[in-house]
């Protein structure tokens, strides 16, 4: 009898709680018109779904539509599947346009990005972000115990420690960036520079994705907030402010290496990449996978590609670009514009280099299941990744993942993130320079 009580006043098993801007799924209609939850792709679904899966955690986030749904019932149904709770987070309208399509996306992404000149600094962004990191600080606040470890994702979510701390959360708060961090130079531009380095400051743990980034981050902080030094000889700096110490330190995100190495090996997919290569008469087939976004050197990497069937006319029916588009963002207008330029600079290299079977750039605008995509990772001989700044891309590594042959080449921007943990494993390009040749590829 004491033995069971003293079991039943352990205190409660610490959980993980994730914290993103959206929950890993989409919920839309279906053919019946009743709404449905599938799973979501992107990068910080596909490396954290592996840490979380099974185990007794919670994952909050917006859930995606702006309508009336009774969204419970799905989430219990999906997190059942999935092994944790999922807790959804409601945004207005004006929220969604302003803290999301705004300030996190016409601000923060640019800039992080080196790409100022798409950025829109308006005030009122600044104000709903504020607002809007308060309400996920809250709706956290009312789902977590008192020994969790809340980890909070991307630059959504910046200042959630901070309004977490302002309503008394204790417990211990992490953070990881997905994108790069700027240099001071290009940090200095935004105009809440200093709430936003102050408000990142209340985390625990800074987590980012190189060191290139660690070090602009700290070389920001060190040049706005006066009095702050970090302790930088090791790999995860520290500094104490107001007796707060936080730790920044590089954590390359990843996938399940094994697991998609593990599929690209099934039955299927073997034979689905087999039709593949089929049905372009054995020609060297090319791929490139990007989401739709001006960071991703699209517009770069055709431009490159028609300046190659241009100068070298024996790559003619010899080589096909397969170049799968990921719809996002769409109601931008910066990004709708991008679709058109992609699109027209699509039809006009094959309008001017077709040949009676053969087409030179065979373009999709979809999203596509994980088995169609390893498909086409396993049928294509080269991965052409090519953005212009990446936090980290996780395509390359699914590429080489999925590569069970062990015959495919990698081309990988320099600019991207996983350029800096491979290096001699691959052929590193800069996406600015469309009229480099690739020895040993064509």
């Amino acid at each position: 009898m004491q033995q069971t009580r003293k079991q039943n006043n352990k205190p409660p098993t610490e959980r993980l709680i994730i914290v993103s801007n959206r929950l890993p799924l989409a919920i839309e209609k279906g053919a019946d018109k009743q709404w449905q939850a599938s799973p979501s792709s992107g990068g910080l679904i596909t490396a954290l779904t592996p840490i979380l899966r099974n185990r007794d955690g919670v994952w909050l986030g917006w859930h995606g539509t702006l309508e009336d749904v009774n969204i419970n019932k799905l989430l219990a149904a999906s997190g059942k599947k999935l092994g944790y709770k999922l807790k959804p987070i409601a945004l207005t309208e004006e929220e969604f346009r302003q803290y999301y399509l705004g300030f996190s996306n016409e601000v923060i992404w640019p800039l992080f990005h080196d790409l100022q000149s798409h950025c829109n600094f308006d005030p009122a962004y600044w104000v709903s972000y504020q607002s809007v990191n308060r309400t996920f600080a809250r709706v956290t606040a009312a789902n977590v115990r008192d020994n969790d470890y809340i980890w909070v994702h991307d630059y959504h979510l910046m200042l959630m420690a901070k309004e977490l701390r302002a309503i008394g959360a204790k417990q211990k708060i992490g953070f990881f960036l997905h994108t790069p961090f700027p240099p001071p130079d290009i940090f200095i531009k935004l105009p809440w520079r200093l709430q936003i380095l102050e408000a990142l400051l209340e985390y625990d743990l800074i987590g980012l994705q190189t060191m290139h980034d660690r070090n602009n981050f700290i070389h920001c902080v060190e040049s706005l907030i006066k009095g702050s030094h970090f302790d930088s000889r090791r790999q995860i700096a520290t500094a104490s402010r107001a007796g707060h110490e936080v730790k920044i330190g590089s954590f390359p995100i990843s996938i399940d290496f094994k697991e998609f190495a593990h599929q690209a090996l099934r039955k299927e997919t073997r034979e689905r990449a087999s039709q593949i290569n089929e049905s372009f008469h054995n020609c060297q087939l090319i791929l490139g996978v990007d989401r739709l976004d001006y960071s991703k050197g699209i517009l770069q990497k055709l431009l490159a590609f028609r300046n190659a069937l241009e100068r070298f006319s024996d790559l003619r029916g010899k080589i096909s670009l397969i170049q799968i588009v990921v719809p996002s963002r769409e109601t931008i207008p910066a990004y709708q514009g991008l679709k058109t330029e992609i699109e027209g600079l699509v039809s006009e290299i094959n309008g001017k280099f077709t040949q009676p079977g053969w087409i030179p750039i065979h373009y999709i605008f979809r999203t596509l299941g994980r088995s169609e995509l390893l498909a086409y990772y396993r049928a294509a001989e080269i991965g052409l990744v090519t953005p212009l700044k990446d936090g980290m891309n996780l395509v390359a590594k699914e590429y080489c993942a999925a590569n069970t042959d062990k015959n495919g080449v990698l081309i990988l921007s320099e600019f991207a993130g996983a350029a800096t943990q491979k290096r001699r494993h691959e052929i590193q390009v800069n996406p600015f320079c469309i009229t480099k040749r690739v020895k040993g590829v064509s």
